[in-house]
């Protein structure tokens, strides 16, 4: 018998100052059997960093052929394409060919560092793609604020991101791996 993807329900109110961006949002999530809540979180994290009334989650680990969140157009285009984790240079390839923007937020330093220090080469060869890292400590910070019904709020300022609940505030930064908008 298959395990089902447990569901998390999230109301978010978010203020990105940078992008002029406010948004209240009620969001389900569901966590696939083998998602960590750690993941759950980050990918969460990410659509507050993203937020658009258009951007959506995906069927992501169910799904080969589609990343975490993305944001479609009104051609079916996709303009936004945001990953987790650290796939493999010819997915990135291809999900940079098919979006006019892919975000990749890696994870785990034990993982990530060597991932990173294989990849970072061919993948400075993108032009429309951005790579964040966010440590460790940060991440289990993160992972607190977890629950089947969650209120968050978020402020992004400055590339700050402010997060609270009823009793955590958090304050995350992401480390800049690679920028697209910052390319020679």
């Amino acid at each position: 018998m298959a395990l089902k993807a447990t569901i998390y329900k999230a109301t978010v109110n978010v203020a990105d100052m940078d992008r002029n961006v406010f948004i209240d949002q009620v969001l389900t999530l569901a966590r696939h059997p083998s998602e960590t809540e750690e993941r759950l979180m980050l990918r969460l994290l990410a659509w507050m960093v993203h937020a658009h009334e258009r951007l959506t989650f995906t069927r992501g680990l169910s799904a080969e052929d589609e990343p975490e969140i993305w944001q479609l157009n009104d051609h079916n285009g996709i303009d936004l394409w945001v990953e987790l984790g650290l796939p493999e240079e010819r997915r990135i390839k291809k999900a940079c060919s098919r979006s006019q923007h892919v975000w990749l937020y890696a994870y785990n330093w034990r993982a990530a560092q060597p991932w990173w220090q294989q990849n970072q080469n061919k993948l400075a060869q993108q032009d429309n793609l951005s790579i964040r890292y966010l440590n460790d400590e940060q991440l289990s910070a993160l992972t607190q604020l977890a629950s089947r019904s969650m209120q968050l709020q978020a402020t992004i300022q400055d590339g700050t991101i402010w997060l609270s609940d009823d009793t955590h505030h958090l304050e995350i930064q992401f480390e800049t791996w690679l920028d697209a908008g910052k390319k020679p």
